[in-house]
């Protein structure tokens, strides 16, 4: 017996060595890759925050040994990070920077707090515009600052200083110092031109080496960063300064360091798992484990404010990067930090070669690259874009919580606007001005009952009302006012019918407290039951259930549309979709019975051979006969076909799967030689794994050859037809375009 139970770990741990040395082979070549970023990156964050330039470095060491190790994500890195430069700066200025390590510490105990009780998901609960606000927020406050420095000056205490200061800082401007943070920006700007394997070696780095290298050998006259000794000198232990810079002594800013411990926490833990859920979406390895993560995150804050370090948040650009150079484990982020504490301790005087006015040109990219076009166009098609303007406005020209304070506020406030706003439509049914049908969907509350009874109100005397009832939540404000106005219509000889689809109800409204409903079937089953709920093992039964269901509470549901099925014209969209069960046509385009004439395959292809003709023939009845004047074409993430693709299916022709996809062959080759619609997958705020991108790449070829299809060519050649690309991410329930070149915009629909 004793034999047996110590016979798994003697023969698991030769497993677990090779699995350590397996993982090592890419998880070394990456954590070099995340250093070459991460190193630039923490010293110019650290002269961004007006902190010591040791302390960046400090900061990037912790956070990529000590979150890299307790952390819940498997491959994000951790370090200073942009988004906290305009609070650090604020409070060191305030409350000077031995306060600021302490609050470090505090801040990083809170977190802990956050992971310990299992509440670091409430830290998401923020609307993504007011976070997307305050990264440009701080983007633009980082540049307003940099690009005082340089010109050669310094920057001001205030977003609105800086700009009154700039016109006289740009004419008086020192020239060696413009053309050495200039070169570093023409740099950063035109190196994502270049070909991605020139591309693997990190334009930050190359844009600081090059711009030192510039100065030194141009004999150009620069102020240089100073370390102020070696890295463990600068190492120090937090202390309560007797007095804060204005020389108030520190126990009178007791509420400012509270403040200020809050602010920290909630910004780095937002960051943090903001970023980690980014992070999860590059790769296939294992998930975040959030509360784990907040752990981590707390241990490298207390440890990096002990030690007189930055703040320390997980870094999207590192963190991608890492994903990107092949990372596999945490040990790439631990070894990161590794490299780090080895060059900055070594060879601080390399470090102080650098320029300030370089690192100020890698910050205003920084800055300005935290200002997404994806994120105004979402704002704005989403209608966000007044809470977007207004977020940035008073991160910008108040600070940074009062700024996120005032958007969550303006955001709640749009929130029940749209409440407010449920729709109330009333029309006459069958032309006749006696019959009259109102629908009320939504969330019912007092606050409704303005628009409620203007509409009712406007409904003919004697008329026969039917009133369709599908809430989600109905309070008795709302049922007495129907009651009250139902009474009154029904004395004038009018007959009122009230159907109710929703579990919410009038009548309940008056019994209990009111609460939301919602229906336990999922959309794949609206609006109808399915009979996935039947649970029977004979599929035909089940069929022929499902269609009794059907017939018992279906019908009602579709018999209106009858007109609209019978007597609808043409369709004028063939709309081209993968045979994945998860693809809802209708929904995501929000199309009527009638309008989309679909087509499904394994993998939404246009084959291009002449042996396969059934596309050709759906394009040829569509155009020709029904005249459609689009053609859609949509991919969707997680696609089998396209992990069957990279999993080299297509290479067994013997196999039906292995034949077909023969035809996405072209996709795969362009995918391997990066693709522009690759490269779109993961910028300008995506962040798509191999799959997805394969499967956007995909689209984009076959909206090429739909393009350039010999039926459809002279009708899109003349604009009589147009050619659209689609591709539909579950994880966000987004539909983003797609042209010849990748992803051009992204379709947002309400979620709930």
């Amino acid at each position: 017996m004793s034999t047996a139970v110590q016979n798994p770990p003697a023969a698991a741990a030769p497993s677990r060595a090779h699995s350590l040395i397996s993982n090592l082979r890419h998880d070394f070549p990456a954590s070099l890759v995340v250093f070459l970023v991460a190193l630039p990156l923490s010293l110019g964050i650290a002269i961004a925050s007006g902190a010591p330039l040791a302390a960046g470095l400090i900061a990037a060491v912790v956070g990529g040994i000590v979150a890299g190790s307790l952390g819940g994500s498997a491959v994000q890195v951790s370090g200073p990070a942009a988004g906290l430069t305009v609070v650090v700066a604020d409070l060191i200025d305030q409350l000077g920077w031995p306060m600021l390590c302490i609050m470090t510490i505090g801040a990083g105990a809170l977190q802990i707090m956050f992971g310990v009780s299992r509440m670091a998901r409430a830290a998401l609960a923020i609307a993504p515009v007011v976070v997307h606000a305050m990264l440009a927020g701080i983007g633009i406050t980082i540049a307003l600052q940099q690009i005082h420095v340089l010109v050669g000056g310094t920057s001001r205490s205030s977003a609105w200083k800086n700009i009154v200061a700039l016109p006289n800082g740009i004419l008086h401007h020192e020239l060696h110092e413009v053309i050495v943070g200039g070169s570093v920006i023409l740099i950063l700007v035109f190196w994502n031109k270049l070909p991605p394997r020139v591309r693997m070696i990190p334009g930050a780095l190359i844009a600081i080496v090059a711009a030192t290298a510039l100065a030194k050998i141009a004999g150009l006259d620069v102020e240089r960063i100073n370390l102020s000794g070696n890295f463990f000198q600068a190492i120090s232990l937090p202390h309560f300064a007797a007095k804060t810079p204005d020389g108030q002594p520190w126990t009178q800013s007791i509420g400012a360091i509270a403040i200020g411990v809050l602010t920290i926490a909630l910004i780095a833990s937002v960051e943090s798992l903001l970023c980690a859920v980014g992070v999860d979406k590059l790769h296939n390895g294992p998930r975040t484990n959030f509360n784990r993560e907040m752990i981590g995150q707390g241990s490298a804050n207390m440890l990096s404010g002990f030690l007189g370090g930055l703040p320390v948040t997980g870094v999207i650009v590192r963190s991608s990067a890492n994903v990107a150079a092949g990372a596999r484990t945490r040990m790439s982020a631990i070894l990161h930090g590794v490299w780090v504490l080895l060059f900055a301790s070594l060879f601080t005087n390399l470090v102080e070669m650098i320029p300030k006015a370089a690192l100020a040109g890698l910050l205003i990219v920084v800055g300005v690259r935290l200002i997404k076009l994806a994120h105004i166009r979402l704002a704005w098609r989403t209608g966000n874009f007044v809470v977007y303007v207004i977020t940035i406005g008073c991160v910008v020209f108040l600070n940074l919580l009062e700024g996120v304070a005032i958007g969550l506020a303006i955001a709640i406030l749009f929130l029940l606007i749209r409440v407010v706003r449920a729709p109330i439509e009333a029309r006459p049914v069958g032309g006749e001005a006696k019959q009259w049908q109102v629908d009320i969907d939504g969330t019912l509350s007092f606050l409704l009952l303005p628009r409620l009874t203007n509409v009712l109100s406007t409904l003919p005397r004697g008329s026969d009302v039917t009133l369709h009832i599908n809430a989600d939540y109905i309070d008795h404000s709302v049922s007495e006012a129907i009651s009250d106005w139902k009474t009154g219509h029904e004395t004038t000889g009018g007959t009122v019918t009230i159907v109710e689809t929703s579990p919410a109800n009038l009548v309940s409204a008056h019994s209990r407290p009111p609460k939301r409903h919602f229906h336990s079937r999922s959309l794949r089953e609206a609006p109808w039951p399915s009979r996935r709920d039947t649970h029977h093992d004979d599929d035909e039964a089940s069929i022929r259930h499902g269609v009794r269901e059907y017939h018992r509470n279906g019908v009602e549901s579709l018999h209106h549309h009858v007109p609209e099925l019978i007597d609808s014209p043409n369709p004028d969209t063939v709309f081209l979709t993968c045979a994945d069960s998860r693809i809802l046509p209708d929904v995501i385009t929000a199309s009527r019975p009638g309008d989309l004439y679909i087509v499904r395959n394994v993998g939404n292809l246009v084959p291009t051979e002449s042996t396969e003709r059934s596309v050709d023939a759906a394009l040829d009845f569509a155009v020709n006969q029904l005249g459609v004047t689009s053609v859609v074409v949509c991919g969707h993430s997680s696609c089998r076909a396209m992990k069957a693709l990279l999993e080299n299916a297509a290479d067994d022709t013997t196999a039906p799967m292995g034949d077909w996809l023969r035809h996405a062959s072209e996709s795969l080759a362009a995918f391997r030689d990066g693709h522009p619609a690759r490269r779109s997958a993961t910028s300008n705020g995506f962040a798509f794994s191999e799959v997805d991108q394969l499967a956007i790449v995909n689209v984009a070829i076959q909206v090429e050859r739909l393009t350039r299809h010999p039926i459809l060519a002279p009708a899109v050649q003349s604009g009589a037809l147009q050619v659209v690309g689609m591709f539909f991410d579950f994880a966000t329930v987004h539909v983003h375009e797609v042209d010849a070149h990748g992803i051009v915009e992204a379709e947002t629909a309400d979620t709930h």
